[in-house]
């Protein structure tokens, strides 16, 4: 393992995702460039767009709690849909809040491991695929994951978001 391998393990955000996937047959996979989009990731990691699983960050502006949507790669959230999945009402959220409250920086946040509770959605595009790669605490990690692990390990109600 490199220097900025071992570097890149033992931060923290990494860490604490590493330990949920630990015994869940997923691993993290470490990237020479980083990937700061889903088109980025799916280049990096030479598979379909859709296969990636971007978690998208909202605030909601009825309990001021951080709303995660986990789509594929290739899709939009469509906020209305997200209104009616969760009953309350959503805005963006910033760098500021996403980083204070799920413990990641935008570019690197995991659908697990945030600091706060979050309520969690999940594109049912994603289900199609054996595997989805979502991000794993920084620019520089992802992990392969069947669908249905990933949304079990992150509590999210599969439906559709896009």
């Amino acid at each position: 393992m490199t220097p900025k391998e071992q570097s890149i393990r033992a931060n923290p955000s990494v860490m604490r995702v590493a330990a949920i996937l630990d015994g869940h047959g997923a691993e993290i996979v470490i990237t020479e460039e980083p990937a700061h989009s889903a088109a980025e990731a799916a280049r990096v990691l030479n598979c379909e767009l859709a296969q990636i699983a971007k978690s998208i960050i909202f605030r909601s502006k009825d309990t001021d709690r951080v709303v995660l949507v986990v789509t594929s790669g290739a899709n939009r959230v469509n906020e209305k849909r997200v209104v009616e999945e969760i009953g309350e009402k959503i805005g963006k959220a910033d760098a500021d809040f996403v980083k204070e409250r799920t413990g990641f920086s935008i570019g690197g946040v995991s659908p697990l491991g945030h600091l706060a509770p979050a309520i969690t959605l999940m594109d049912e595009d994603l289900m199609r695929f054996a595997e989805v790669f979502p991000a794993a605490g920084h620019p520089n990690t992802m992990f392969r994951i069947a669908p249905a692990d990933l949304a079990q390990l992150a509590q999210a109600k599969v439906c559709a978001v896009s």
